[in-house]
């Protein structure tokens, strides 16, 4: 283990939490929904204004800015851009046949990936957030005006089921002092419909993969995995190494890159009816911040993005180690984690021994992302 320093989460109160407004959240491959969503409009004829705008209506966005006003980081002036890409276990919106989820019907931020462009938009870095990390939430206004208290010692992923979308990225500007330009997320029922319509991702797995509460099990070999074996793939942690969320992580970043393989071999552009299919999907899946918030930004979102492929992606974890008092929390690292903090800052690569020496979930090797 290594000896940094942690943050010093005290377990303190957890502060008033409010059910979130029911939204379509949104947040795995940030380049097909984008992509696919824009394209529809260069198809041409005759029906190419009305599945624009149909297109347009389907599309779910919040107003970041105007919840978090200014008290945020600058903007960078260097031409990279920050991403908050998030997936979440709401149990709303045919979400509570799919599993997880809190009981009472609330979300949390299943998944949470910083997505870093480098200037010039030819390569990128992914750093995931543990959703089991202890960290201080400041307080946050949500995007419908409701304010919600500071928090010490509660977990990462509290942000989300407590104010939404906002508190999610007013935590981690908090965390990162790095200043989010866009947000997507996207919902558990839309991944998996995603995935179909693409026709499946191949992934190759080197060891048996086996869980009863995601329905998952693989056999070591080339697979490829529909929709709900894909969202089974990326929600499990008690098929894999310890069973932790970092092992569940490893797998989340290895589905990625396979997902973006995919998407470079189909072909979608030569099928009109794919290409709509998936467009469709992904804009009835997504909620984005209001700047992405039609198919025209989504469109020069995704032409900004189209020389990055999974050679040009570079995918990290936050640093963290095992919470001595409990080990299904983790802890960030704080000065290893203020190395990837500064590098992404000075749109920079992030330096090796930034992610040396931490807790890492003892799953590599099981997803081959050769």
């Amino acid at each position: 283990m290594s000896a940094e320093s942690t943050t010093g989460p005290r377990r303190g109160s957890k502060g008033h939490r409010r059910k979130p407004r029911d939204r379509r959240p949104g947040g795995k491959g940030l380049k097909v929904m984008a992509w696919t969503a824009a394209g529809v409009v260069l198809l041409g004829g005759t029906g190419a204004g009305y599945l624009y705008f149909k297109l347009n209506g389907n599309l779910e966005s919040v107003d970041i800015d105007q919840a978090l006003g200014t008290d945020r980081p600058e903007k960078a002036d260097n031409g990279s851009e920050n991403i908050l890409v998030l997936g979440s276990d709401t149990r709303a919106g045919g979400n509570e046949e799919l599993g997880g989820g809190a009981d009472d019907g609330s979300a949390r931020s299943d998944t949470a990936m910083i997505v870093h462009v480098y200037e010039g938009h030819q390569k990128a870095v992914v750093v995931s957030i543990p959703r089991d990390t202890l960290i201080d939430r400041p307080e946050c206004t949500d995007t419908e005006g409701g304010t919600h208290p500071a928090a010490s010692g509660v977990m990462f992923n509290s942000a989300y089921s407590t104010g939404g979308a906002a508190c999610a990225v007013k935590t981690v500007e908090s965390i990162t002092d790095l200043r989010m330009d866009h947000y997507l997320e996207i919902d558990f029922t839309g991944f998996q419909k995603l995935i179909d319509d693409l026709g499946g991702v191949e992934v190759t797995t080197t060891e048996h993969i086996k869980d009863p509460d995601s329905h998952l099990d693989l056999s070591a070999g080339t697979h490829r995995l529909d929709g709900e074996q894909a969202l089974g793939l990326v929600r499990t942690r008690h098929g894999v190494g310890d069973g932790s969320d970092l092992g569940r992580i490893q797998l989340q970043q290895a589905f990625l890159k396979a997902l973006m393989r995919q998407v470079e071999e189909v072909g979608v552009f030569t099928d009109p009816k794919k290409l709509y299919d998936l467009a469709d999907s992904a804009t009835k899946a997504v909620t984005t911040d209001s700047g992405l918030g039609s198919v025209n930004a989504l469109m020069s979102f995704a032409n900004g993005m189209k020389g990055i492929g999974p050679s040009q992606t570079h995918m990290v974890t936050m640093p963290v180690q095992y919470d001595p008092a409990d080990l299904n929390r983790v802890l960030p690292l704080t000065d290893k984690a203020q190395l990837i903090w500064d590098a992404l800052k000075n749109d920079e690569p992030i330096p090796k021994r930034a992610t040396e020496d931490t807790a890492a979930g003892e799953a590599k090797g099981v997803v081959n992302t050769a």
